[in-house]
């Protein structure tokens, strides 16, 4: 059993979906290192960036360790770059506000962005940006309203401020 299997209770750890092996293992490697070691799961995962930087996962446990410990300018760099990069695997405008809907609501690198979309509004009513975060939410309205994503959530978070 491997180490992140141990950490995390057995298992083979978490299921990040098809990557290459070694990034699945920095992967892993990251997870286990954060519950003890914040800035080693930060380098591990910015050295699997560095090896993949077209891999997406990656830029999704960057973006919530750095969110979890409030470091949340670096959270929404990554997010943000994350996003960039999913609408570029997606076939979509680099700017998030040109996105059009998709029905159905795409799978693999389209529901990415939009779910890194719906992080980065959280990211942003975080750093007490509402006009930011109300302005993604409301395009996430157009592009997924049925709040597949889970976009609702925030967008309560945000009424609620």
């Amino acid at each position: 059993m491997s180490a992140a299997a141990e950490v995390l209770g057995g298992g083979d750890g978490i299921d990040f979906g098809p990557l290459p092996e070694t990034i699945d293992a920095l992967l892993q490697e990251g997870v286990v290192a954060y519950r003890h070691d914040k800035p080693e799961a930060d380098r591990v995962f910015r050295q699997a960036l560095e090896t993949a930087p077209d891999s997406l996962p990656v830029y999704y446990c960057l973006y919530k360790i750095h969110t979890y410990q409030g470091s949340l300018d670096e959270a929404k760099a990554i997010a943000e770059c994350g996003t960039r990069e999913a609408a570029r695997q997606a076939g979509w405008p680099e700017a998030w506000c040109m996105w059009t809907p998709q029905n159905p609501i795409p799978d693999g690198a389209g529901r990415f962005a939009l779910y890194t979309l719906k992080a980065l509004a959280f990211i942003y009513l975080r750093r007490g940006e509402s006009d930011g975060a109300c302005a993604i939410l409301e395009h996430l309205a157009i592009l997924d309203p049925a709040g597949t994503v889970g976009w609702p959530v925030i967008a309560d978070l945000a009424d609620g401020l």
